[in-house]
């Protein structure tokens, strides 16, 4: 077994995030990834000051994700967006996701899967066990 080499790694970036949002979405069951078309995923590195202050958050750490837009189940979605509407989105926020793997027994790829699958879950207005086993069919 070869042993790492800590001194050349780095943190993962946007692009490597983002890269693990796209890999979890494409393993997604088809039925729900064409429920999610017109919803855009972001990476940022932390949530706006607006954003935590409307969440009611601490510190810019507590929030891994949030989905922003009208769900399916209140009517919204790709071909419902009103003019000057914006997309349905799911923003998922890379320092705050680094520091909990960090400090947590997962993947880095195991988080951002379940931060994505929770967020695009309220595009459709799913409970969490409804979420969980979506979750479940991806890592299959």
């Amino acid at each position: 077994m070869s042993e790492t080499d800590w001194n050349s790694l780095r943190a993962p970036d946007l692009a490597a995030i983002e890269a693990l949002a796209e890999a979890a979405f494409a393993r997604l069951p088809e039925e729900f990834r064409a429920l999610c078309e017109g919803v855009v995923i972001r990476v940022e590195e932390f949530p706006d000051e607006e954003t935590l202050n409307e969440m009611g958050c601490e510190s810019e750490f507590d929030l891994l994700g949030l989905f922003r837009g009208t769900g399916l189940a209140q009517g919204g979605g790709a071909l419902n967006l009103a003019t000057g509407q914006f997309p349905n989105m799911v923003w998922l926020y890379r320092r705050p996701l680094l520091d909990y793997w960090a400090e947590h027994d997962e993947t880095l790829g195991h988080l951002v899967a379940h931060v994505l699958v929770h967020e695009i879950g309220h595009h459709f207005g799913l409970s969490d066990d409804d979420m969980a086993a979506i979750e479940a069919a991806a890592e299959a």
